[in-house]
């Protein structure tokens, strides 16, 4: 019995990788599976948290100024090759 072949004898009941056939464990196994996930989660500090909405909310109001800009240049351009020289 190869290495491999002698550790996937020996594992648990059931391998993290395999699909259980059973609905209700399968939906054991994905909330244990979240569970687990949500443990790694690091929660930012209220310093850490007030500094990312800043930087968001700048970055934020920096795109809004360069659409508008953008919005206004080609607006005025299009009325500048568009409208005839009276109006």
């Amino acid at each position: 019995m190869s290495s491999t072949q002698h550790s996937a004898s020996t594992r648990g009941a059931q391998d993290p990788d395999e699909k259980p056939s059973n609905p209700i464990a399968a939906l054991i196994t994905f909330v244990r599976q979240v569970v687990t996930e949500l443990r790694k989660v690091v929660v930012p500090t209220r310093r850490e948290l007030a500094g990312y909405t800043v930087t968001v909310l700048g970055f934020v109001f920096v795109m809004i100024f360069i659409v508008f800009g953008l919005d206004a240049g080609f607006h005025w351009l299009s009325r500048l090759v568009f409208t005839s020289g009276g109006a």
